[in-house]
């Protein structure tokens, strides 16, 4: 079996977690966070429907050299906006993805800082890292966004307190 084909099922069944996340998003406590250092509830759900975007970047260059400026935050106004652009950024990144071959897997992959190379691993494992690693990570915070306003959560891998009642 490719090892893409393994990677699709992993990518597919966190997206439909992910998704259930944003089915849940409270637009009306977008300005709410936890810490003066923490995203803004709308900046991480935002971060987190957009994530999807980097594993189709690394599906499709041999590295990425980032500047200051070069992001532009996704800023969603609505729940429906939010899911929007999940379901956009999901659907194009598992079509990047599905293309790559064992071969492309093991191609190296860079990310660079301003000309500084931050690392170079191959793509397979940029993509765990980077992209699937980092998605749950973050999902995982927006977790605690979401209990500590109110908002009941979602099962991920089963159901979750909220759903048992």
């Amino acid at each position: 079996m490719p090892m893409i084909d393994a990677m699709l099922g992993e990518y597919d069944a966190e997206a439909a977690n992910t998704r259930k996340m944003m089915e849940r998003y409270p637009a009306e406590k977008a300005t709410w966070k936890p810490h003066d250092k923490s995203f803004s509830m709308q900046g991480l759900a935002a971060h987190v429907a957009t994530l999807p975007s980097f594993a189709k970047t690394i599906a499709t260059t041999d590295a990425l050299n980032m500047k200051a400026g070069d992001y532009v935050p996704f800023v969603p106004k609505t729940r429906e906006e939010l899911i929007a652009r999940f379901e956009q950024e999901t659907a194009d990144t598992r079509a990047a993805l599905a293309k790559l071959s064992d071969a492309d897997m093991a191609k190296p992959w860079s990310f660079s800082w301003e000309g500084n190379k931050i690392f170079e691993m191959p793509r397979g494992a940029a993509l765990r890292t980077m992209c699937f690693n980092h998605l749950i990570h973050h999902r995982g915070q927006l977790t605690v966004y979401y209990r500590e306003n109110g908002v009941p959560l979602p099962g991920m891998y089963g159901p979750s307190a909220d759903e048992k009642g």
